[in-house]
């Protein structure tokens, strides 16, 4: 079935906002203090990144590809792909749905965000961390994990025979992903992701919420869309 370009862009929206809220929710839930999970470890956000990548690719994969992501969007259209009149709206849809999704989870979480006076405990439940203060290697950490997701994104989804399963795999692929290659940034392998978050941290009047490291900003944009655009012309190379 074909799908208007609007109802692709609502798939868009709504499984970007749901990334962002069990993606970053699972972040809140072990870095806020007072919660339920508070201090449960690294793994716990994995689980929920790869979970939060999943449960949106199942819904709406056959309707507007799922991409929920700038990288993967740019990634397709500039190796020919996806069309280009549909870059703009797939990008805005992403956009927003990732800063309502994180509006969201700021609503759900607000009692939490208010106990916690830890900086950067705060921004990492928005947005990637400069943690060394080096942005090459968060730039090379970007690039390569999206190298990674890409790549794997557009070989589990080419044979399109059972794509309930390919989206599973995708889902695992992204807790690997966050659990092995996520340490040293956060990380992002999403420009929306980031980026959208990032700018409702800067607006909101929450306490103690210090600086959005907007001088970091570009690198989890810039490095994952790279990385995508490589990770598909690898693909379309030696496979396609």
């Amino acid at each position: 079935m074909h799908y208007t370009l609007f109802i692709r862009c609502i798939a868009e929206f709504i499984g970007t906002a749901l990334m962002v809220a069990l993606g970053n929710g699972s972040v809140a839930n072990v870095e806020l203090r007072g919660t339920k999970g508070f201090h449960g470890g690294w793994i716990l956000i994995g689980f929920g990144y790869g979970i939060g990548v999943m449960i949106p690719a199942m819904m709406f994969g056959t309707i507007s590809g799922a991409q929920i992501n700038p990288a993967m969007t740019l990634a397709m259209a500039v190796n020919g792909q996806f069309p280009w009149a549909e870059v703009f709206p797939y990008l805005v849809a992403q956009m927003l749905g990732a800063i309502f999704g994180q509006a969201l989870l700021v609503a759900a979480y607000k009692p939490f965000y208010d106990r916690t006076t830890d900086a950067e405990s705060i921004l990492g439940t928005f947005s990637t961390i400069d943690n060394d203060h080096s942005k090459l290697n968060g730039f090379i950490n970007e690039f390569l994990g999206t190298f990674v997701l890409v790549l794997g994104a557009v070989a589990l989804t080419s044979d399109k025979i059972d794509p309930r399963a390919d989206f599973i795999g995708l889902g695992f692929l992204v807790m690997a992903l966050v659990v092995s290659l996520g340490g040293a940034t956060g990380p992002a392998l999403n420009p929306a992701r980031d980026l959208g978050p990032r700018l409702l941290h800067a607006v909101l009047p929450l306490k103690h919420k210090g600086s959005s490291q907007f001088e970091y900003s570009w690198v989890p944009v810039v490095a994952p869309i790279l990385g995508g655009i490589v990770a598909v012309r690898v693909w379309i190379m030696f496979f396609g």
